[in-house]
């Protein structure tokens, strides 16, 4: 299919120095990363995720606590 789509002229430019410079059309170039970008955005997440509760009472800490202890990590 063809179609056109507009560029910033320095995007462009590097997608058609780094085709050429690896022996590849401009078509195959973009392709490629299109298709990466599609199988990225449209992949779940791959990371378990379990949410930690404490007998559904919270971690009962004082905020003002908490804050003090974030500034001895560092």
């Amino acid at each position: 299919m063809k179609t056109t789509i507009e560029l910033p002229d320095a995007l462009a430019e590097r997608a058609k120095l780094l085709a050429n410079e690896q022996k590849t059309t401009l078509r195959e170039l973009v392709t490629a990363g299109l298709e990466r970008e599609l199988d990225r955005r449209s992949a779940g997440s791959d990371i378990d995720f379990a949410w930690v509760t404490y007998d559904g009472q919270g971690i009962q800490i004082d905020p003002a606590m908490a804050i003090s202890q974030s500034y001895e990590l560092t």
